[in-house]
């Protein structure tokens, strides 16, 4: 007699031949190592790391140096240390206990090769950067797709990039790498923000010019439209009478020679030679 915990599957045996897949609950099965069960937690999600490990002492937890499958080579041929982890949950467990016997070793080295292969695909900067989230996720697929085909009976649930470092020899020249290039984009930043600011500005003015030439451009034609129609009607007048208009332009121009304007004093006609007139002080005037 035995119990399977609500968390478990129990797989059953006879005489070493898969026979049934039991819930949890009360069960029995035939004594003498006739039948035997494997009881298979379902729920719990199962945790690898790569790169490094966490040791357990009594109560703390330590996390121990890098182990030598963090080192990788990048699509630019660069080295890098990553670490990583992968949780896994167990759907299927007859294939858990049936076909794989290295299960774990399995695990890693299917993980490990999934891991290089994205990390050599792709550059340095971009690991430590933009594609990080891609290469969890491809990671996420390429795995359940081997372990399927493999019948491991897992399911990958979670990749997870850790650490992403260039290696300690290197470690300092890699910072000042890494501190050009954020000075680099922080200059593009603040060269972007101030040609946002100028470009619109200076096409704003370019616009209020040509907007200012075209107004002075239309009214120029305007008034050359205005003067020609003008010139056109006193052509047709003067041909009906010349000598009429002739001497009415006379007294137009005359008009406005001599007009009296309200910031000019009043036009005053005199013979130069003060011969036609006897010249008098002009008593009204308060001079």
């Amino acid at each position: 007699m035995y119990i399977v915990d609500q968390t478990e599957k129990a797989v059953v045996t006879r005489f070493g031949r898969f026979l049934k897949i039991n819930n949890p609950g009360l069960h029995f099965q035939l004594p003498f190592g006739i039948d035997n069960h494997y009881t298979i937690n379902v729920t719990a999600y199962n945790t690898e790391q790569f790169g490094f490990k966490t040791i357990k002492s009594g109560v703390s937890t330590m996390y121990s140096n890098r182990t030598p499958e963090s080192m990788m080579l990048t699509g630019d041929l660069n080295i890098i240390d990553v670490e990583w982890i992968i949780q896994y949950r167990i759907v299927d467990p007859k294939a858990w206990v049936f076909n794989v016997n290295e299960r774990g070793q399995t695990i890693r080295d299917v993980s490990r090769s999934v891991i290089n292969m994205l990390v050599g695909d792709r550059g340095i900067m971009d690991i430590m950067g933009p594609e990080r989230s891609a290469i969890e996720n491809s990671a996420t697929v390429l795995m359940n797709e081997t372990f399927r085909s493999y019948g491991l009976g897992i399911d990958v649930n979670t990749v997870k990039l850790q650490n992403i470092d260039p290696p300690v020899g290197v470690q300092e020249a890699f910072d000042d790498v890494n501190k050009a290039e954020q000075d680099m984009n922080r200059l593009i930043n603040e060269g972007q923000q101030a040609y946002n600011a100028a470009i619109p500005r200076a096409r704003g003015e370019a616009d209020r010019r040509i907007q200012i030439a075209q107004g002075y451009a239309t009214e120029r034609v305007n008034n050359a439209n205005g003067e020609v129609a003008r010139f056109n009607a006193v052509y047709d007048e003067y041909r009906k009478a010349p000598e009429v208009t002739r001497r009415r332009l006379y007294y137009e121009m005359i008009e406005e020679v001599f007009a009296v304007n309200e910031d000019s004093a009043p036009t005053v006609i005199i013979d130069r030679s003060l011969q036609n007139f006897l010249p008098f002080k002009n008593l009204g005037s308060g001079e």
